[in-house]
């Protein structure tokens, strides 16, 4: 947060705080401005000087981040149609079949989708257009990498070329969502920043599955319908009503859930389906906890079995994804987003969930490094055994934070751990995608 470590060093000065509001508007940040100030009184409440301006700002910050005000659905509408055309064209029959190799559709359509949300933030805003276009083209270029170096047929996928092809495929949704985060967000160090995004992502996604249910909803109704009345739907109308319907709700639901107009600690998170989620994820946190602390309990009944199955391994990978996802949607992106009272319960929460996913995620994690000694270094074990090794550090730092900094700045310090596990995710994925044909030849 770029006013905050000034702000903490400031202090009682009144003018200094004044000059710094004074900066923060000329330069169009009074909303960064107002979340630093929150983050300040939640630290220092007997502060009288951090008092009255956070009382001071309470009207500014609600004008400065109206719900969703920079809402054009006339652009979104337009860029979600032709995404829709572009990916209905691309499931033709025709061009899934060509050959045993992934079809084009499969790389295609990731950065097609990107490049459009891109688009409606940047051009709804009227901001970050060089960083927009360099993400585009970067992304588009791994693509092109992938296609050169991967494209392994999807009948083989127990051969090296194979798994690449497969392991290119899941990831490049992940480089999709990096590309869109360094367009809103640039390189600089913000961790509040990029613990906004990585939060608001998460309504994002969910936002897009809600569409696609509907989509699914509105498919089977138009098709129950004309069959009623013996009529066939041709293949065509049949992809247009799925795919290309499909292909224009990523832009539907950027633009629903996300305002272009102010930068991601600016949006709103306490309400609507982002106050929800963040509910919703409280409520899971020590159900989640109990579950982990009975199922350490049966693991000496049962220690082997990941180090014999191969299933039981990845159900540990998608366990410790969802436990991350978990953790990021509970925890507020303002302190003040909680009472006092909350606030002890959630962190107590969050730090035996994390003390317990490391546990479990070690045991995991020697299960899979046991069984690639035995055997031999895949694509596949490399993969999961880097990005357990990231989930881990980032728990154990999560852990360290708290205990360091207290509860004085524990929402803070969490927010600092995930901005390492944005860079970390950034520099892992970068690895295998440029790396892996190389390394496994």
């Amino acid at each position: 947060m770029e006013y905050l470590e000034q702000m903490r060093s400031a202090g009682n000065d009144a003018a200094r705080l004044e000059q710094l509001y004074r900066a923060a508007v000329r330069e169009h940040k009074s909303g960064e401005f107002a979340a630093a100030m929150q983050v300040c009184h939640s630290e220092s409440p007997a502060n009288l000087l951090y008092t009255a301006w956070y009382h001071r700002l309470q009207p500014a910050a609600e004008a400065e981040r109206p719900t969703l005000r920079g809402t054009n659905w006339t652009l979104a509408i337009v860029l979600g149609l032709l995404g829709g055309l572009l990916v209905w064209l691309l499931t033709d029959a025709r061009l899934l079949t060509v050959s045993d190799r992934v079809p084009w559709v499969v790389y295609a359509l990731v950065p097609i989708e990107t490049a459009l949300a891109i688009a409606y933030l940047v051009l709804a805003a009227h901001r970050n257009r060089a960083r927009g276009l360099l993400a585009m083209l970067g992304l588009a270029g791994l693509v092109l990498y992938v296609i050169w170096l991967g494209g392994g047929p999807v009948n083989d996928v127990s051969s090296m070329s194979g798994q690449y092809a497969l392991l290119m495929v899941l990831h490049l949704p992940l480089a999709a969502w990096i590309a869109v985060g360094l367009t809103l967000l640039g390189f600089k160090r913000d961790d509040a920043g990029r613990f906004a995004f990585l939060s608001k992502s998460i309504e994002v996604f969910i936002t897009a599955g809600i569409f696609c249910a509907g989509v699914g909803v509105f498919a089977v109704i138009t098709l129950g319908l004309f069959s009623a009345i013996s009529v066939q739907v041709p293949e065509s109308m049949l992809r247009l009503l799925t795919a290309g319907v499909g292909g224009a709700v990523p832009v539907l639901a950027v633009a629903a859930v996300y305002d272009p107009h102010l930068a991601p600690l600016e949006q709103r998170f306490e309400q609507g389906l982002g106050k929800l989620l963040s509910t919703l994820m409280r409520l899971l946190l020590p159900l989640t906890v109990v579950v982990l602390v009975i199922y350490l309990a049966v693991i000496p009944f049962n220690f082997v079995v990941p180090f014999q199955q191969r299933e039981v391994l990845i159900i540990y990978n998608a366990m410790l994804f969802a436990i991350m996802g978990l953790l990021l949607g509970a925890i507020p992106v303002h302190a003040s987003d909680l009472p006092p009272q909350q606030q002890r319960l959630l962190r107590i929460g969050v730090l035996a969930l994390s003390l317990l996913s490391v546990v479990v995620s070690v045991y995991a994690l020697s299960a899979t490094v046991y069984r690639t000694l035995q055997g031999m270094l895949t694509p596949n074990r490399l993969t999961v055994i880097g990005w357990n090794s990231i989930n881990i550090g980032v728990l154990a730092l999560l852990v360290y934070y708290q205990i360091r900094h207290g509860t004085q700045r524990w929402v803070e310090s969490l927010h600092s751990a995930f901005s390492v596990a944005a860079i970390a995710y950034i520099v892992w994925t970068a690895f295998l995608i440029l790396t892996l044909p190389w390394l496994f030849r």
